[in-house]
């Protein structure tokens, strides 16, 4: 399921033993273009300090309570690293949060969450919850191995940047309240800006960028994959894709009023002459946990 971000920011982080706050950004890995923290505003019982919290440990989300669970206590998260959220997160920040809450690191692997596909798979003893279901178990791990290997080629291309980022140096870590309204430029001109992020619920994927293009030509909205980004220019806020205009201009309308399906997706790629994500990787039925 595909999620907005600003529907997110309304969300309230529920730990096992009370509430710890609200979402106030989201942090995303511009290489993999993959959620990695929540920023997280504390109450008074925090004195409103705001802390990260990381998608591997978050549980189903409550959409008509407006709440994400997550498996961690109000004291883990009290005594957990002290970490400025307004100033960019270095690789020991990630390495010291990472530690405090027993996490492996998600960089350095060949999948969106180091080898596989899923954050909740990383959470410390996610294995052992499962009961001894060894069907499930096997399934899993089947999972892991398909999804690295379809997706072998396709990093390829990009991996001597990713070991070069995701191992020692600072991280790419970008708030998503940060580049909306960035411009988006085509091959042969502007195209509009950037209006929302969704992202897939279960991977913490971001999939699409919802562009406005009524500034340019009295347009709709659009929707536009990360994977089509050509260029980024962080101190301009704009991006080039690798798209012409007049082919995003006849792209299927996105209405934000609606829940995004995989027919419309479908549609949008073929629109494109491209295979869409979810044909690369492998169909798996996964237990999220509750």
């Amino acid at each position: 399921m595909l999620r907005s971000m600003n529907d997110l920011e309304k969300y309230t982080i529920a730990a096992s033993d009370g509430h710890v706050g609200m979402v106030k950004d989201v942090l995303f890995d511009d290489l993999t273009w993959v959620v990695r923290y929540f920023v997280v505003e504390t109450g008074l019982w925090l004195m409103h300090r705001k802390v990260l919290i990381s998608p591997i440990s978050i549980q189903k989300p409550n959409r008509w309570e407006h709440i994400l669970p997550v498996l961690i206590t109000t004291d883990q998260v009290k005594n957990s690293p002290n970490i400025d959220t307004d100033q960019p997160v270095s690789r020991q920040h990630e390495m010291d949060y990472l530690g405090f809450y027993g996490y492996p690191s998600y960089w350095g692997g060949t999948g969106l969450w180091a080898g596989g596909m899923y954050p909740y798979l990383m959470y410390p003893g996610y294995i052992d919850s499962l009961n001894g279901d060894e069907e499930i178990h096997k399934a899993e791990v089947a999972h892991q191995a398909v999804y690295e290997a379809v997706n072998q080629e396709h990093l390829a291309t990009n991996e001597s940047t990713n070991q070069e980022n995701h191992q020692n140096k600072d991280p790419n870590l970008r708030s998503c309240q940060a580049i909306i309204d960035y411009h988006v430029h085509a091959k042969d001109g502007d195209i509009g800006h950037i209006a929302e992020i969704l992202v897939e619920e279960n991977t913490w994927a971001v999939r699409y960028l919802v562009i406005n293009t009524s500034n340019w030509w009295g347009g709709h909205q659009v929707l536009i994959s990360p994977e089509w980004i050509k260029d980024i220019d962080w101190l301009d806020e704009s991006l080039t894709i690798d798209l012409t205009r007049q082919l995003v201009k006849d792209s299927p309308e996105y209405n934000s009023t609606e829940q995004i399906n995989r027919h419309q997706e479908a549609e949008m790629y073929e629109h494109y002459g491209l295979t869409g994500y979810w044909a690369r990787a492998p169909k798996a039925n996964l237990v999220v946990p509750q």
